[in-house]
């Protein structure tokens, strides 16, 4: 169980579910909802397995890290590569023999972007790790969106940007918080390799383009007045904590009194708001 990272898993489901009410206009099959969640688990679990698999020898010298299975001993490296590995096929044919195809292809792009793009390749390199490597994370509103229609439409693209950017200024909070863990391992996060002014300034940009592309699905028939009223809520108030981050690392506030976790918190609870709108709308309209 620890080695799938059910905590993340949550939030990939609270952005697959509710997409699928959206395409259903109402309550989709249950047993397709079920079937996904599975599936997206599996899948999900099995990426996060080879994540740690890959990233063994960093988590060894990270404090928040220090407690994984392989860090530990609980579980062998060997042991861990094929646990994934099996996730990664199981769930690829769930998917693909009971739901369909189109969500297969894109569950198993899912994992191995995460693995591949962001583990191998992204994390290591680039204080943009997080930016791209995080299209991984926004695989699973199409997934739930292709789940129900075996198809693709406008209303899971934009969804799928409002995570696209929520995911850096939702992540480098949490960064700022634990950099000296980063920096120890040489993995060159954001607020590694600036000052907090700079990634304030890139959270506070990434939110107003989060929360304006969060309001497209009005104007384009999606969505009704409730999902509009939540979206404009929750998203104004994101924007109060952003700034006010920002005011807080202008004035070099810093340790405690920075509190950059309040932003990092509220990203989490913001997702599930707006998804539950999402899902709550169509019984609205």
């Amino acid at each position: 169980m620890a080695l799938t990272k059910p905590r993340i898993i949550e939030l990939l489901l609270i952005t697959t579910v509710p997409v699928m009410f959206l395409a259903q206009q109402g309550v989709p099959d249950l047993k397709l909802v079920l079937l996904t969640c599975v599936g997206g688990y599996l899948s999900a679990g099995g990426a996060n397995a080879l994540n740690m698999y890959i990233d063994r020898d960093i988590d060894a010298l990270m404090d928040r890290t220090s407690q994984r299975p392989l860090v530990t001993g609980m579980v062998s490296p060997r042991e861990c590569m094929a646990f994934g590995i099996t996730l990664a096929v199981v769930s690829t044919l769930l998917f693909g023999l009971t739901v369909n195809w189109l969500s297969a292809w894109l569950s198993l792009g899912a994992l191995l972007f995460y693995v591949v793009v962001y583990t191998m390749i992204l994390k290591r390199r680039t204080s943009q790790n997080i930016v791209w490597g995080g299209i991984a994370g926004c695989l699973p509103v199409l997934i739930g969106w292709s789940s129900v229609t075996n198809s693709m439409s406008w209303a899971p693209v934009i969804l799928f940007l409002v995570m696209f950017f929520w995911t850096p200024p939702h992540y480098w909070p949490l960064s700022m918080k634990v950099k000296e863990d980063y920096a120890r391992v040489g993995v060159p996060m954001l607020p590694v390799v600036a000052s907090n002014k700079v990634v304030a300034k890139q959270i506070v940009i990434y939110s107003w383009v989060m929360v304006a592309v969060s309001l497209l699905l009005t104007p384009l028939g999606y969505t009704g007045w409730f999902y509009t009223v939540v979206a404009l809520a929750a998203g104004g108030f994101w924007l109060w904590e952003a700034h006010g981050l920002q005011n807080r690392a202008k004035a070099e506030v810093t340790g405690a009194k920075l509190k950059e976790m309040r932003l990092f918190h509220w990203s989490i609870t913001y997702v599930s708001i707006l998804f539950v709108a999402v899902a709550v709308d169509p019984f609205l309209r």
